[in-house]
C-alpha cells in the first residue's frame, strides 16, 4: 500500500521519515497475530495506529473493540474485562460477557495499559499466554481469540523499576513495540496537517476555503505542542471558527499559544511576532543551530553488546551534520520553498539543490 493511501485510508497524515519508519513498521506487523505494544504522548495517534493495525489484518472483517484502561474505576475493571456469573457479587443479577469475549475473533484496542491494577495484570498475562477467560464466578474457562494491542503514554520501563507494573507482562506485551514520534519531533508534518485540518473543517462546515498566513504558519511551525496532532487539530478548529476574514493570521492562535510558548519548560525557539518575515526567519535558523549543536555536543553513542546499552565518550561536531540539520530547518521553516530557503541560509540555490542530493534530504513529497 503506497503511502498517500495509507493516509487517506486511516487518517495518519506525513511525510517526515519518523512516521514513514512507523508506518512501514505497522504495515508489516499487521499481517501478524503478534501482539502490538504502542508508546508515545497523548495526542499523538495512537488509536489511529490500532485502527490500521486491525484494518490491514486478517481480522478486518471483525470487530476492533476499544477501551481505555484508565477510564474504569478499579473496582470493576476486572468484572468489565473478563466478565462475571451471576450472583458473583453484590449487583451481579445476570451473568455478563467482558471485552475479551466480546472481542472473539477481531481485535482488542487496551488504551492506558499502564493503568490497570496490579491484580489484574496478573490475570490478564494469563489472557496472553492461553488465551482462556475465566470470568468472575465462573468454574469453568472458555477460549477467546482475540488479537491485543495496547498503548500506553507512560515510560512502563520506569514503571517496571517502580513495581508498578509487572515485569513479565510488559516482556510479554512488547512482542513489538511502536514509538509513536511527538509532534514537536516531526514539525515537517505540521504544514500537511494543518492544511488537512483546515480542508475538513470548511468540508463539514459547508464554507468557503480558509487560507493560512506565513506568520501563523511560522507559529505554529515554532510552537511545541504539549498536546501533539491533538492540540493542533483543535487550535485550528478553533481559529477556524472564530475567523471573520478568511485568512488566518497568527493573532488567530496567538491568544491561545502564546502563554505556553513564553511559560513552557520546553526549549523553543523564539517568537519573532514584530519582525519581517525573513527577518524572523534568519533568527529562527541561527538559533536552531545554536540548539542544534548543543544537541549534538551532548549526544552520545549508544552500542549494544552482549545485551546491555553501553555509551562511549562524547565525539566532535561535524560541520557536515550542523549543516544538514540547518538545510532541513530552513526547509521546514519556509514550508519545502527552496528558493526562499536558500535566501534564509544565504546560499545560492544551485548549492542548496546539491546539499540536499549529498544529505539524501527527501523530507517533501513533490
Amino acid at each position: 500500500m503506497s503511502h498517500q493511501d495509507f493516509q487517506e485510508r486511516f487518517g495518519l497524515y506525513y511525510r517526515s521519515p519518523l512516521m514513514r519508519e512507523v508506518v512501514e513498521v505497522i504495515q508489516q506487523v499487521a499481517v501478524t497475530d503478534i501482539t502490538v505494544l504502542i508508546q508515545g504522548e497523548s495526542g499523538t495517534g495512537k488509536e489511529l495506529v490500532a485502527q490500521a493495525i486491525h484494518g490491514l489484518s486478517s481480522r478486518a472483517s471483525k470487530k476492533l473493540l476499544s477501551v481505555n484502561c484508565g477510564a474504569i474505576p478499579e473496582g470493576i475493571i476486572e468484572s468489565e474485562l473478563f466478565g462475571h456469573q451471576r450472583g458473583a457479587f453484590t449487583g451481579a443479577v445476570e451473568s455478563r460477557k467482558g471485552y475479551f469475549e466480546l472481542a472473539d475473533g477481531g481485535s482488542l484496542f487496551l488504551d492506558e495499559i499502564g493503568e490497570l491494577p496490579r491484580p489484574v495484570q496478573v490475570k490478564f498475562l494469563r489472557v496472553l499466554e492461553t488465551k482462556e477467560i475465566l470470568r468472575i464466578g465462573a468454574e469453568t474457562v472458555s477460549k477467546a481469540d482475540v488479537r491485543f494491542i495496547t498503548a500506553t503514554n507512560k515510560d512502563l520501563n520506569l514503571e517496571v523499576s517502580k513495581k508498578k507494573f509487572r515485569e513479565d507482562l510488559f516482556y510479554r506485551l512488547r512482542s513489538v513495540m511502536i514509538e509513536l514520534p511527538p509532534l514537536r519531533k516531526r514539525k515537517e508534518d505540521i504544514p500537511l496537517l494543518v492544511n488537512k485540518f483546515i480542508t475538513d473543517f470548511c468540508f463539514r462546515n459547508k464554507i468557503d476555503r480558509i487560507r493560512i498566513d506565513d506568520r501563523a504558519y511560522d507559529l505554529l511551525i515554532e510552537y511545541h505542542w504539549p498536546g501533539n496532532v491533538r492540540e493542533l487539530k483543535n487550535a485550528i478548529e478553533s481559529a477556524a471558527a472564530l475567523n471573520k476574514t478568511g485568512i488566518l493570521t497568527s493573532e488567530d492562535f496567538e491568544k491561545n499559544l502564546i502563554t505556553s510558548l513564553q511559560t513552557s519548560s520546553h526549549r523553543n525557539l523564539p517568537v519573532h511576532l514584530n519582525k519581517t518575515t525573513e527577518e524572523a526567519e534568519r533568527g529562527l535558523i541561527l538559533s536552531a543551530l545554536i540548539e542544534i549543536k548543543k544537541d549534538l555536543v551532548e549526544l552520545k553513542t549508544v552500542l549494544i553488546k552482549d545485551g546491555k546499552e553501553v555509551q562511549t565518550e562524547d565525539h566532535p561536531v561535524s560541520i557536515k551534520e550542523v549543516q544538514k540539520e540547518a538545510i532541513k530547518n530552513a526547509l521546514i521553516k519556509t514550508h519545502y520553498n527552496k528558493k526562499k530557503a536558500a535566501t534564509v541560509l544565504n546560499i545560492s540555490l544551485r548549492t542548496l539543490y546539491r546539499k540536499i542530493k549529498d544529505y539524501s534530504l527527501n523530507l517533501r513529497e513533490d
